[in-house]
């Protein structure tokens, strides 16, 4: 090797200790191999015969190719100027797309043709020579470079500085050395987790099976406060990734507890291990930390009861009634009546008007009625304490004036009118009474109030529930009782103060219909959204965070780019600020609010099967243009795309199984 001048001596002292170094080893390297002649040894590829500001063609050699193990689409190659003794020691990172034509392919592939035509067994070793030759299509990513400003840290743009002559530049396919800088050189140093390995293609011909040595890193910092997407179809890996993420939050927080977490989990893979799969839970490789909240109790998994309470969000619950009973099958026509009526919720009754306070009153004390009537406990007390009573608060008043009291009880039970209902029972019996007395003489003047009948169409869907002229009326609702709880509405404060604490809460919603998993979401993260805005106006932020995961993301997001109001839109646009971060999984980008998307800043993308979708993703981020045909085709489970904070540009990779790395 030559002697270094003073000019070199310079550039290597002003690096030492910047990962960038590796690449002046490398290069000594290559220049022992080629000057020894070990072709096989070397990591040189081919030379530049295009290159643009974002986009190189390279011409390469079979020796060349088979030297490195090959080069499958998508993999890196690094590009260096040839003698660039004077500039500050850099490459430029190309991403292989395809093949291209040489100037040459006509006149090869008449060679092709005339040779197989003539079924000629062997070739001289010059026309060897010419017919091994080809052309690769790159992108070109950006430049790693020592950090002008500090020359001890790495740097990395996304575009070039400069663009000479193509003759200029030598390609390579990076070392060990050069691969982790490439994949791992940019993560920040805090809090970070390896998540899997590096794979440059999914074909598992080759030796490694595609799959490299060279562990992928993320920074758990990246996901704090940010949303992050899980794009791909099912049975893939997408709960897996989640799952590493999940534990990496736990592994970087060990010390702080700065970050509760709430697992959404539609399917209980979270909170629950599956020993016929061999899967481990979040919640079993982690108890200390994790509360389980479920709708159903399993044996094996410890948990608190995850109910509603009917009787207090009427709003919502008899929107789930309704879901429950179409599912069901038990739609017959009163009872589809009863399922399209809408209720207020009991917040809002208080705001209105008198004469209509009354009859919203009413309308919450038929539901009230209907539920005591199925069945459902209630705890009165609390109820009474809601304000939809007497100004006494003794008695579950309707108020029903005394006119049409005493010809309801007259006509229906041959007796003058009770006191009002002081219980649940009461109420039922008195609107048990008014509903028959409606039906019996629907035309009484009694049954008006002023211009306006005393029942709507929807009071009288409920009447007509509560009493039916046949059927089975409040009894089909019975199944429905054991999502109900008459003390809950409790365990959101408690969630909060679990998450306050830098726990892990999981909802197991296994086996719940999507309207009860829509129900519990949207009331949890609402309140969370409600709870970290306080604290970001009492500036009691501090270093909490809070970190929400949705599965099916599809099913609570709404699609509707122009609604920037709700909950998940508001996420995206100030989670930030809030200390709120998400990670959503689903199978389908398109279905995702455009708004949120674009806000999105990791992404862990899998197969997905169709060209709207890669489109839709590739639109909102152009990261992923040019590798969209690899989504479409790449199926194994776990081998996905990563784009995070820290990578500027798309790092595939085969993630570890959540079992066997939870807690490293």
């Amino acid at each position: 090797m030559a002697t270094q001048t003073l000019g070199d001596l310079i550039n290597t002292s002003s690096i030492q200790g910047n990962p960038i170094e590796s690449l002046r080893l490398f290069l000594e390297n290559e220049t022992r191999m080629e000057t020894a002649k070990q072709i096989d040894k070397m990591r040189f590829v081919g030379y530049v015969l295009e290159l643009g500001y974002d986009s190189a063609k390279i011409i390469t050699s079979d020796p060349y190719k088979l030297a490195v193990g090959g080069i499958p689409r998508g993999s890196f190659l690094i590009m260096t100027p040839i003698n660039a003794r004077n500039t500050p020691l850099h490459f430029t990172l190309l991403r292989v797309t395809g093949v291209s034509p040489t100037p040459l392919s006509s006149q090869v592939q008449q060679t092709y043709f005339e040779l197989h035509k003539k079924a000629m067994p062997e070739l001289d070793v010059w026309t060897q020579g010419e017919l091994q030759w080809g052309a690769l299509n790159c992108d070109v990513l950006g430049m790693f470079y020592a950090d002008p400003l500090d020359t001890r840290k790495l740097a990395y743009s996304g575009d070039v500085n400069n663009v000479v002559s193509a003759h200029r530049y030598k390609v390579y396919a990076p070392d060990e050395a050069l691969l982790k800088l490439i994949v791992n050189g940019m993560v920040r140093e805090e809090s970070r987790f390896e998540i899997g390995l590096l794979r440059t293609m999914e074909c598992g011909l080759s030796s490694d099976g595609g799959i490299t040595n060279i562990a992928v890193r993320i920074s758990m910092a990246n996901f704090k406060g940010t949303r992050t997407a899980m794009f791909g179809k099912t049975r893939l890996g997408k709960s897996n990734v989640v799952k590493l993420i999940a534990q990496g939050m736990f592994d970087s927080t060990k010390s702080d507890n700065s970050v509760g977490q709430l697992i959404f989990d539609i399917n209980g893979e979270y909170a629950n291990d599956n020993p016929q799969d061999g899967n481990k839970s979040i919640r079993s490789a982690n108890a200390e930390r994790c509360e389980v909240y479920a709708l159903t109790a399993r044996t094996a998994t410890p948990s608190k009861p995850l109910r509603l309470n009917f009787y207090e969000q009427p709003e919502s619950t008899i929107e789930i009634i309704a879901s429950m009973l179409e599912q069901d099958n038990k739609m017959s026509n009163y009872v589809r009546s009863f399922s399209s009526v809408k209720l207020p919720s009991i917040e809002s009754v208080t705001s209105l008007p008198e004469g209509d306070k009354v009859r919203a009153i009413r309308k919450i004390q038929l539901f009230w009625a209907i539920l005591s009537k199925a069945g459902f406990p209630a705890d009165e007390a609390r109820l009474k304490a809601k304000g939809l009573v007497s100004r006494n608060a003794k008695h579950f008043d309707p108020h029903f004036n005394v006119d049409l009291r005493t010809a309801a009880y007259q006509t229906i039970r041959s007796l003058a009118p009770p006191r009002e209902p002081d219980s649940l029972a009461a109420l039922v019996s008195e609107l048990e009474v008014m509903a028959l007395f409606r039906r019996s003489d629907p035309t009484n003047q009694a049954l008006q109030s002023g211009s306006k009948p005393m029942f709507d169409a929807d009071d009288a869907a409920m009447l007509e529930f509560l009493v039916p002229a046949s059927g089975s009326g409040t009894s089909i609702l019975r199944p429905y009782e054991r999502y109900h709880a008459p003390n809950a509405g409790n365990f959101i404060d408690e969630i909060l103060a679990l998450l306050d604490k830098g726990r892990t809460v999981i909802l197991d919603l296994g086996n719940a219909t999507d309207n009860i998993r829509r129900y519990f979401a949207d009331m949890l993260s609402r309140a969370v959204f409600s709870r970290q805005e306080k604290k970001f106006v009492d500036n009691q932020l501090g270093n909490q965070y809070v970190q929400l995961y949705f599965e099916e993301a599809h099913n609570l997001f709404p699609p509707d780019s122009k609604d920037l109001t709700g909950v998940y839109a508001r996420f995206a646009k100030e989670g930030a600020k809030f200390h709120i971060g998400m990670v959503y999984s689903t199978q389908s980008p398109s279905t995702i609010n455009k708004e949120l998307l674009a806000q999105t800043e990791n992404f862990f993308v899998g197969h997905l099967s169709s060209q709207d979708e890669t489109r839709a993703l590739s639109r909102v981020q152009i990261a992923f243009q040019g590798i969209e045909e690899d989504i479409l085709r790449s199926k194994t489970p776990g081998y996905v795309r990563m784009l995070t904070m820290s990578h500027r540009f798309i790092i595939p990779m085969q993630a570890y199984k959540f079992e066997a790395k939870a807690g490293q």
